[in-house]
């Protein structure tokens, strides 16, 4: 489990992080979502034990991360730019991460060698933004860890690598419980991965929760009226936006779905369905109703 514990961080002047609460569970694919600046990255280095929090603290398995090696032995990072030493092959990197983690599988790493196919007598730094990504994923789960720290993670690859990436985390997943952190502002590649999702903005979480619990919250409706009801007709609906065109209501509505497709036919629809919102739909309608410019959110 990995606890953010009333956290903050500073950079001289500049709060990146403001009193940070989470809780990831053991085994959860949680996908950290926010913009350019909104403090991804510094937490991501707080969980990995790099950086050391001004206030509150960060705990794995219920232990301070910071200055703790025995704990660090269960975290493999992977930075928004991959760490390789200067003139590394994979095959030396793979030696130096069998040197720094116990559990580091050998028949693991052979096999992923399969699946991301780099010829791993080569010098990383020659190779290609994504095949260098590749080299480092392929290092960082072979060394089994029990916390799996992905800072962009699908920065560079092309389609197939994508896909093939998911496939292993959710295998990672289910058959070790390994828990994977995803620091990325893009929603598409985590919708349909990810158990939970935080939102990260100007370094104050919006909030964290369960995908599911999100989508089962929040609800798109669209509505074709003969005469469009005035809008004290839809009080008792918890509206966060109304747009209209012409005989056309579209609605983001919070609450239980049956609930609010009930109040709507009250008001004797031509037509009404409600259609599952996008996670990005989600994060911008959950950000505006927190009081802050999606605007400013840019993905």
């Amino acid at each position: 489990m990995i606890e953010a514990v009333d956290v903050t961080k500073r950079f001289g002047e500049k709060i990146a992080l403001d009193h940070v609460q989470m809780l990831i569970g053991d085994g959860e694919i949680y996908g950290l979502i926010g913009s350019n600046g909104s403090g991804k990255s510094t937490l991501m280095r707080l969980f990995s034990g790099i950086y050391a929090p001004e206030n509150g603290t960060v705990r794995m398995d219920g232990v301070p991360v910071f200055d703790r090696a025995w704990i660090k032995e269960k975290i493999a990072y992977v930075g928004d730019t991959p760490f390789f030493f200067p003139y590394a092959t994979v095959k030396e990197m793979a030696r130096f991460y069998r040197k720094m983690f116990p559990r580091f599988d050998n028949r693991l790493y052979q096999s992923l060698l399969e699946v991301f196919p780099l010829d791993y007598k080569a010098r990383i730094s020659a190779m290609s933004k994504g095949k260098q990504r590749q080299a480092a994923l392929i290092t960082a789960i072979a060394a089994s860890p029990k916390y799996l720290l992905l800072d962009e993670a699908f920065d560079g690859l092309d389609p197939v690598a994508r896909k093939t990436l998911k496939n292993i985390l959710i295998d990672r997943a289910e058959t070790c419980a390994m828990t994977t952190v995803i620091a990325s502002h893009n929603l598409s590649e985590l919708e349909f991965l990810c158990d939970h999702a935080g939102l990260l903005h100007e370094g104050k979480l919006i909030f964290s929760d369960s995908v599911e619990h999100l989508k089962g919250q929040l609800h798109k409706v669209q509505a074709v009226f003969r005469q469009v009801p005035e809008k004290p007709a839809f009080a008792d609906l918890k509206l966060l936006k109304i747009e209209r065109s012409g005989s056309l209501l579209q609605m983001i509505v919070r609450g239980d779905e049956a609930d609010i497709m009930r109040k709507i036919e009250r008001l004797s629809p031509i037509f009404s369905e409600c259609v599952e919102p996008s996670l990005e739909e989600i994060l911008m309608y959950e950000l505006e109703g927190s009081g802050y410019d999606a605007g400013t959110l840019s993905y």
